[in-house]
């Protein structure tokens, strides 16, 4: 199993909506890509309660490498990142396979 995570600061506005309209629009849709996508087991996106740190978190869980590419090429994701990159400043991602 691997894991993904991946970290964003949003803009204070983009596409005319806030931080927080934005942070809830990226978790319906990357959480709604379960089901979606072959070998995504989880998609649970968080919010930071501590200032100055990423604004949101996405911590998904994939049956393996393969299905980690597979997510990443998925046209549902595609498009998804797409939305993503219009609302952020900054990101940063960490894999990893579990045990």
């Amino acid at each position: 199993m691997v894991r993904h995570i991946v970290l964003w600061k949003l803009a204070d506005t983009a596409g005319g909506r806030t931080k927080k309209e934005n942070m809830a629009l990226m978790k319906e849709k990357l959480e709604g890509l379960i089901g979606q996508v072959e070998g995504l087991l989880s998609a649970d996106v968080t919010e930071n309660f501590t200032p100055g740190g990423y604004d949101l978190c996405l911590v998904s869980t994939h049956t393996d490498r393969a299905a980690l590419e597979g997510y990443q090429n998925h046209p549902a994701h595609l498009k998804v990142k797409e939305f993503v990159h219009t609302v952020i400043t900054e990101r940063a991602s960490h894999d990893t396979e579990l045990d």
